[in-house]
């Protein structure tokens, strides 16, 4: 069997083939079209006469490339993107290296693969996720409607301001140009979004309702039709999950920069802290002494300050040289 590392760029697309025992078979680059990945799949048939493994990473234009070549008779697994750098952390990152690092990884049985969507779920999906879209679209339009109210000093004494009464007071709203009529043409696009949300309900309604998930999702407080229907679209097949604890992940995902937060111990220095005389002070002796003196009656402090610089990589320096503000008033010179 022959092991291929697919890398997925604009342009192109990087392929790696080596066979069971680790020796490489041949580089190949190819455009990232269908025809193109068709006569990339029959030379490589053609040439070495031997089932295929292949190996691309979670990306856009992935699970094309999956879907045309598993139809030239591929077995084309898609890995996490994000596990494929934990396993195979490279110095040197190139096009060409990650095609040989997917073959490896192929070769040697170690592919993260990700669970992939059949036809049925990636369709629900698709309607779940564009009817959001336009609803998104259609909030900021009305988020923008009253943004120019507020601009302007108007009020709103109505609770909907696109219902029957706040369109009439829209109408009757007098600003001045080119507000005027950029409310005209907000309202025009929300009439337009709401009536493409209404026939994508309607649509959903109509092939979906049978989604054996609905009615149990239903059952959950605060949750409609719609909104049961996208989570149900979400996750797909719940066979796929090895336990409850990591099906609740799916729908807790942790923003984006956010570290996670440990409970740490307080540290036996910063309970035992030494009693010391206010540095803003107006009036003391200890408020006129030079501030190497203060500085060093606050050992557990430079401890703390010291270690939190090495491990941001900096070098070792003292509070008074990177907050020399906060003990100016300290140091009568």
């Amino acid at each position: 069997m022959l092991h291929a590392g697919l890398d997925l760029s604009r342009k192109k697309l990087d392929v790696c083939l080596i066979k069971d025992s680790g020796e490489h078979v041949d580089q190949l680059v190819s455009p990232p079209d269908r025809d193109a990945l068709r006569t990339l799949a029959r030379r490589i048939e053609e040439t070495h006469r031997e089932p295929v493994s292949a190996v691309i990473e979670s990306m856009t234009g992935a699970r094309f490339v999956h879907d045309t070549l598993e139809a030239e008779g591929w077995d084309v697994e898609i890995a996490d993107a994000q596990k494929v750098k934990g396993l195979a952390p490279l110095a040197c990152k190139t096009d060409r290296i990650d095609s040989q690092v997917l073959a490896t990884l192929s070769q040697r049985d170690l592919v993260p693969a990700i669970w992939l969507p059949n036809p049925r779920v990636r369709e629900e999906r698709e309607l779940a996720r564009f009817r959001l879209h336009l609803v998104k679209h259609r909030s900021a339009l009305k988020n923008r409607i009253h943004s120019v109210l507020i601009s302007f000093g108007k009020p709103c004494p109505v609770s909907d301001l696109f219902g029957k009464e706040g369109r009439l007071l829209l109408e009757r709203l007098e600003i001045p140009e080119p507000w005027r009529s950029n409310i005209t043409v907000s309202l025009a696009l929300i009439d337009d979004l709401e009536r493409q949300i209404d026939a994508t309900n309607r649509r959903l309604r109509e092939g979906h309702a049978d989604h054996p998930y609905i009615p149990l999702l239903m059952s959950a407080p605060g949750i409609g039709w719609v909104l049961a229907f996208t989570i149900a679209a979400e996750i797909g097949e719940i066979e796929r999950f090895q336990s409850p604890r990591k099906a609740r992940r799916l729908h807790r995902p942790m923003p984006k920069g956010q570290p996670v937060r440990r409970q740490r111990p307080p540290r036996a220095d910063h309970q035992a802290r030494p009693d010391l005389p206010a540095l803003g002070a107006a009036r003391g002796d200890h408020a006129r002494e030079p501030t190497p003196r203060l500085l060093g009656a606050l050992p557990a402090h430079q401890e703390a300050f010291g270690k939190a610089t090495r491990r941001q990589g900096r070098p070792d320096r003292h509070r008074a040289a990177a907050h020399p503000r906060r003990l100016a008033h300290a140091d009568p010179q």
